[in-house]
């Protein structure tokens, strides 16, 4: 570990959710003027999609709010992500265990969601992000403005630590 927070979004593809989290977090700490505060990074639970670009309805939903998301998926590297890392950022509960089930540090673990002030206190069922990938256009908007409150919050509660 270093200096800066090494933030790393996780989801289960690496194409979807973890990408644009990690887009939304760059462009925030990017506005804030606070970049060399953070390591940033998304990878996959799985390796499906490893060496692919996001999802093009990822990539659509980013530009729409004036984000370029360029990205090469990738799947979790434990040995070297845990170490890297001090926070491990999941999109859902699945994602979460198979971070514990690999090894991760549970207190570095958390849902996204968490840090979205407006679920504060909510149990953790209700603090996923929905894998938007077998679902229609509609669910990739709603992905976003979860994304979106959940950076923020994340951003805000990381510069008040």
């Amino acid at each position: 570990m270093s200096d800066s927070t090494g933030v790393l979004f996780v989801c289960m593809g690496n194409i979807c959710r973890s990408p644009v989290a990690r887009c939304i977090f760059e462009r925030l700490v990017v506005e804030r003027g606070v970049e060399r505060r953070f390591r940033i990074d998304s990878c996959g639970t799985g390796g499906w999609h490893a060496g692919q670009g996001a999802d093009p309805r990822s990539v659509e939903i980013a530009a729409r709010h004036g984000l370029t998301l360029t990205h090469v998926a990738r799947k979790l590297r434990p040995a070297v992500d845990f170490d890297e890392f001090d926070l491990l950022l999941a999109m859902d509960l699945e994602n979460r265990r198979e971070l514990l089930r690999h090894g991760a540090p549970p207190e570095r673990v958390r849902l996204l969601r968490c840090f979205d002030p407006g679920l504060q206190g909510r149990p953790d069922e209700q603090l996923q992000v929905p894998d938007p990938y077998y679902g229609g256009d509609d669910g990739f908007g709603a992905m976003f403005t979860m994304l979106d409150a959940a950076c923020r919050g994340l951003l805000d509660h990381s510069l008040r630590a």
